[in-house]
């Protein structure tokens, strides 16, 4: 028997403490200067990912990359240097399993602040530039499939 309570077995206090956001909302990562990047809350998925073009591995267990900050202008990049937080396969939608690298960043989700560790991808074909999985959603967001951004970060 699983340990976790299904949402309407949680105790009404439980329910109310999360932050109720849509499926899609803007979000910010202000230790590598980004204000807004538009995100999509996937509670199918398990992990996280960003859209990143041209990672590069450094030595001493670091990457340096460019976060792909709009879907249109491909163009508008921040370049970031970070640690590896660990490398991992990860399983896509499509079933096929690739080899990503995985860093650490705090995020800022609404008035709430999270670590969340995200997958390096290409996410150009995506509307999104990232995607938050359950492991970043656990615990503080309930999520109203009928919402999109209805959040100011």
């Amino acid at each position: 028997m699983s340990s976790k309570r299904s949402r309407e077995n949680q105790p009404e206090s439980e329910q109310d403490s999360k932050l109720i956001i849509g499926w899609r909302e803007m979000i910010s990562i202000p230790e590598w200067g980004i204000t807004e990047l538009r995100a999509k809350m996937d509670t199918g998925a398990r992990s996280s990912a960003i859209d990143v073009a041209n990672s590069e591995i450094l030595p001493e267990g670091r990457v340096r990359f460019e976060v792909v900050l709009d879907r249109k202008k491909r163009g508008r990049k921040r370049i970031i240097e970070t640690s590896i937080s660990r490398r991992t396969a990860i399983r896509s939608s499509t079933g096929e399993i690739r080899n990503r690298l995985m860093v650490l960043v705090q995020v800022k989700i609404g008035p709430i602040v999270k670590t969340v560790e995200f997958s390096l991808v290409c996410r150009e074909n995506m509307l999104c530039r990232a995607l938050l999985g359950r492991r970043a959603l656990e615990g503080d967001f309930l999520i109203d499939a009928t919402r999109k951004y209805s959040l100011n970060s």
